[in-house]
């Protein structure tokens, strides 16, 4: 080994007498400098340097941090949709509502969904086409006006429906082994058609009427096609609006198709 080369590295393997520190990453990691790395003005002036570019280097990454944690900002609000047709509002309460009314519904809430998707899309994206946003938009607010179209005691439902009628509970038998009931109704008031049976038996899933007691009013409707209700509606109090509804829309049902 030549001198020059054991000048720098030494006889115990440190680089330049440093005491093996590495300027750059003593820099890093902040660990005290020995006096033998104090001494050497080369180590030193290279220490500085990095110590220099890793303080630049934690306050740009400080920046990059604390704008990835800033809140998106806020959406501006969105011009008024046009004034809809006015739609009948629900029942406040239902004990249960079955397949059609839960389809209806579950299409309204996905197309919502859609909607506030696309607005992202559109916004996440320099240059996005805002056409394709209107159409969805224009999808959206279509099949919302369908579902509303389609709802219990609208014109359509009923020009759909087989029988739409009211009764009370005369009877609610659990099926032993099973997790239905038979709920046997006395027919007090028919909608569709203008009469029917005086009385009319049910077996249903117990938690598609939970509650439902004899003496209970219920109003019901059965689509054409189906042997079982997709609707029902327990109690004078959420009838109530149900039945206005009916009343309201079976002059126009009557002149309706299916």
């Amino acid at each position: 080994m030549t001198a020059e080369n054991e000048g720098r590295t030494g006889r115990d393997g440190y680089e330049g007498g440093r005491g093996g520190v590495d300027a750059l990453m003593a820099a890093i990691t902040g660990e005290p400098l020995t006096d033998e790395a104090r001494a050497d003005a080369a180590f030193m002036a290279e220490h500085r340097s990095a110590a220099a570019d890793v303080a630049l280097l934690r306050e740009q990454l400080g920046i990059i941090g604390h704008a990835l944690t800033e809140p998106m900002p806020t959406s501006p609000a969105p011009e008024p949709a046009p004034e809809p047709t006015p739609v009948r509002q629900p029942a406040r309460t239902r004990r249960r509502v079955f397949t059609v009314a839960l389809g209806s519904l579950a299409v309204a809430a996905a197309a919502s969904v859609l909607v506030g998707m696309g607005w992202l899309l559109t916004q996440a994206g320099d240059g996005a086409d805002m056409t394709s946003g209107a159409d969805s938009d224009s999808a959206a607010k279509e099949q919302a006006s369908a579902a509303a179209d389609s709802a219990f005691g609208s014109p359509r439902y009923l020009a759909c429906s087989r029988l739409v009628a009211e009764g009370r509970a005369t009877s609610v038998e659990q099926l032993a082994g099973t997790g239905s009931v038979r709920v046997t109704l006395h027919m007090t008031r028919y909608y569709k058609p203008d009469k029917g049976d005086e009385e009319l038996a049910f077996v249903v899933d117990k938690n598609l009427v939970p509650g439902l007691r004899e003496g209970d009013q219920v109003l019901i409707g059965i689509p054409q096609g189906a042997r079982q209700p997709d609707f029902w509606a327990v109690g004078e109090k959420d009838i109530a609006p149900e039945r206005a509804w009916i009343t309201g829309s079976l002059a126009e049902s009557r002149g309706l198709t299916c």
